[in-house]
């Protein structure tokens, strides 16, 4: 049985809800509960709201769970997570995912906000044209990347690769990291567990743990982030996760 810590926190996150899974699968869902509930929130200084929104909601976009997202998205409003979150998390995840998997998890997504009462179109979050995103988005990137970073992919990149990194700027950080309703830390932080959910990413979670950094996430958040993502991407994701951390912010 799950310990009563166990219990607790999740009829707090999920009141009056029975896992049909708890009848048919009872062992494993203890199994998950103490340790998703119990254990894994013993070692996190994150706020229930921010956990929810960077380890479990877009960990899960991650690895395109789209079912225990719907759970997770209603878990997630029931601690604060407001509806502008909900959806900036689903666009975030647009450049990593790619739109196949976005599409999915966006209908999934205003299926639950619909179900409680949500007006869609929520209000716009843009803050770029076409005519600025390019610019913004440049702007953006060399404050979370580094300058010298950017002008370097630029200068090593082949001339019909140019493209590629002109996309870059303008649509993963003019389209998505200049909107409102989260910030730039914030971002980061979904990033990093969407590409580590994602798997097959390596190169891409190491250098988004060098731009949280830049951004203001030290090793400490990191690692709590990455903590919280074991329950939901399993272990090979998170200890190459951890390997990214070690490399580039090792422990005193």
């Amino acid at each position: 049985m799950p310990t009563p810590t166990a219990q607790a926190n999740h009829h707090a996150l999920f009141p009056g809800h029975v896992s049909t899974l708890a009848v048919t699968d009872p062992e494993l869902i203890d199994i998950f509960d103490d340790m998703a509930f119990d254990e894994v929130l013993e070692n996190s200084e994150l706020a229930p709201r921010l956990r929810l929104i960077i380890t479990q909601l877009a960990a899960l976009i991650g690895v395109g769970a789209t079912a225990e997202l719907r759970a997770m998205l209603g878990a997630g409003l029931a601690v604060g997570v407001t509806p502008v979150e909900a959806k900036e998390i689903v666009y975030q995840s647009v450049p990593y995912v790619g739109m196949g998997r976005a599409f999915d998890i966006l209908h999934a997504t205003n299926d639950v906000l619909t179900a409680r009462g949500v007006e869609l179109p929520l209000p716009g979050q843009s803050t770029t044209t076409r005519e600025t995103r390019a610019t913004d988005g440049r702007a953006v990137q060399e404050r979370i990347v580094g300058a010298e970073r950017v002008a370097a992919m630029y200068a090593s990149a082949p001339d019909d690769e140019q493209h590629i990194q002109r996309l870059l700027s303008a649509h993963c950080f003019g389209d998505h990291y200049t909107r409102t309703g989260l910030d730039v830390p914030t971002r980061e932080l979904v990033t990093l567990a969407l590409l580590v959910g994602l798997g097959g990413a390596d190169a891409q979670v190491r250098g988004h743990v060098t731009a949280n950094l830049n951004v203001g996430n030290d090793r400490a958040v990191l690692i709590d982030v990455v903590t919280q993502l074991v329950p939901f991407v399993g272990y090979p994701r998170t200890l190459n996760a951890l390997a990214a951390i070690d490399e580039i912010a090792p422990a005193a």
